[in-house]
């Protein structure tokens, strides 16, 4: 779905009556994966010599995808502190690497040092902005974005409430949530993930893409796949999964009763456990969130009284230096955020 595709579908969810409530379109920001496509490619500085990139960028992408979305309602959800422990727990090497320090601008950076405490100031300054916004920020710890945002599109509409529900990451684990109601947007290869799109760009529809990733693997979150499985392989030995909507327990029996065919399914069968637990870190359809943390969520969502400070927001704004990162940011905030209060 491009941009023109998505207008048409918002036009078409305004045009009702003036009787008729207002029909809810969601937007679910993974906030982690946003800042840090953001503090990455854009290396711009203020006047004081400081990198506001992240800083700037991940506002100025917020802005980008309200105006896109047009959405009642915000949700800007963080990884908690410890929030891959659980999975880690799982399969030990889960994002083993990421946290390697790295510099990405050598430009205006000189040691990891000076990279990391820029991340940690940006990220605190974020956090102080969105207090001023009227949009839910959400966090718990020991729990990934990837449990809460599944939790929330699952849980923000009724079944029989009509609506729409965006989900913002370049993470392609999300596109198993993919459906009828719930779309995912990539900021990477700037592309609106509808069922229609999925089945298109991976041959396979939302529904058995949990399947994929646990048969090709994951190398971003250091989860392997089966040995010698491309892509084209994939489904020339596994057909089913592009017409029929299987189970974990579906591969196996397929693989079983195709033993002697391919040695993808002799290695499909000879790690059951390893190959439960990949599926079992994936699944965002079970997210790792207890009762307790859910509770937390249902109430948070049931009580949360939007603010709306544009005064603070802009002191703050004047305060970094930001400068023309936001063209014209009075008329940004009141376009952006006014309905949103």
């Amino acid at each position: 779905m491009d941009n023109k595709d998505l207008l048409k579908l918002l036009n078409n969810i305004q045009e009702q009556g003036d009787d008729t409530p207002q029909e809810r379109r969601i937007l679910l920001i993974d906030a982690l994966n946003l800042f840090f496509r953001n503090f990455t490619i854009i290396g711009s500085i203020n006047e004081e010599g400081a990198h506001i990139g992240g800083l700037g960028g991940f506002l100025r992408s917020l802005g980008a995808m309200i105006r896109q979305t047009d959405p009642t309602e915000v949700y800007i959800v963080w990884d908690g502190v410890g929030s891959s422990n659980n999975r880690k727990n799982i399969i030990p090497e889960y994002k083993s690497e990421r946290n390697i320090s790295r510099v990405t601008n050598w430009e205006v950076f000189d040691s990891h040092e000076d990279e990391d405490d820029s991340k940690v100031d940006q990220l605190v300054r974020i956090i102080q902005y969105l207090k001023t916004l009227p949009v839910r920020t959400l966090s718990i710890d020991k729990v990934e974005a990837d449990d809460i945002i599944a939790y929330l599109s699952t849980t923000l509409l009724k079944e029989e409430e009509e609506g729409r529900i965006f989900i913002v990451s370049s993470d392609k684990d999300y596109l198993q949530l993919v459906n009828e109601k719930v779309i995912v947007y990539s900021p990477i290869v700037k592309q609106y993930f509808t069922t229609h799109k999925v089945e298109e760009k991976f041959g396979i529809p939302p529904h058995n893409f949990l399947l994929y990733k646990v048969l090709m693997g994951d190398n971003s979150d250091k989860i392997p796949g089966i040995k010698g499985l491309g892509p084209k392989k994939l489904y020339k030995l596994f057909p089913e999964l592009q017409n029929s909507k299987l189970s974990l327990d579906d591969l196996i029996q397929i693989s079983e009763s195709k033993l002697g065919q391919h040695i993808v399914y002799a290695r499909l069968l000879s790690d059951l456990n390893a190959l439960k637990n990949r599926h079992r870190v994936m699944d965002l359809s079970n997210p790792m969130i207890d009762e307790k943390d859910k509770k937390y969520i249902d109430e948070y969502v049931a009580n949360f009284k939007p603010q709306y400070h544009p005064q603070h927001f802009l002191k703050m704004y004047e305060q970094d230096r930001l400068g023309n990162l936001i063209r014209n940011v009075n008329l940004w905030l009141k376009e952006r955020f006014e309905n949103l209060k």
